[in-house]
């Protein structure tokens, strides 16, 4: 066996690495494909953001402020629904407090007087300052007939009658 040191030119040299292509079109579809998500779901988490406010907290509580699209509870006043042109203008009650709401969304089946509801929407100044709700989804409470035909599924703690949500409303 010989030990003893070998010179450069008793080795052959290994080959220069080859200068390796990067993937450009790969890396520019995973950055758009990463943008485009971080994009989706920064829409989705604000949209997903809507205070929710009775009708009494309007302009008193923060986050239940002018300009801010919020979804606000109260229930329909007797005699307050007008529709006109596709536009529903109602009023809503919650702890004594009431605001007006003008409604352009879709058609309302279930929407009638004295039946609480959940409006989406955002506060705005109406007429004589006074702030108004322009609505574009209601949520409904479920009718009498629904509650009796399930009453497995009604809370008992909270399902009222819609005729004894409107006799305690004033005159």
């Amino acid at each position: 066996m010989d030990l003893t040191p070998r010179t450069s030119t008793d080795v052959a040299e290994p080959p220069a690495p080859s200068k390796r292509k990067r993937p450009w079109p790969a890396m520019i579809v995973l950055a758009l494909v990463l943008v485009g998500g971080g994009v989706a779901v920064s829409k989705f988490l604000t949209s997903a953001v809507d205070y929710y406010c009775n009708v009494d907290e309007i302009g008193s509580k923060s986050g239940c402020e002018v300009g801010r699209e919020l979804r606000i509870q109260g229930t329909v006043d007797k005699g307050s629904i007008s529709k006109n042109n596709g536009v529903t203008d109602f009023t809503i009650t919650f702890n004594n407090k009431s605001i007006p709401v003008v409604y352009q969304g879709g058609q309302v089946d279930l929407f009638q007087e004295c039946i609480p509801v959940v409006i989406h929407g955002r506060v705005v100044d109406g007429t004589n300052g006074q702030p108004q709700f322009d609505g574009t989804e209601i949520e409904v409470k479920h009718s009498n007939e629904y509650e009796a035909e399930h009453q497995d599924r009604v809370d008992p703690a909270t399902g009222k009658s819609e005729s004894a949500a409107c006799s305690q409303l004033p005159a």
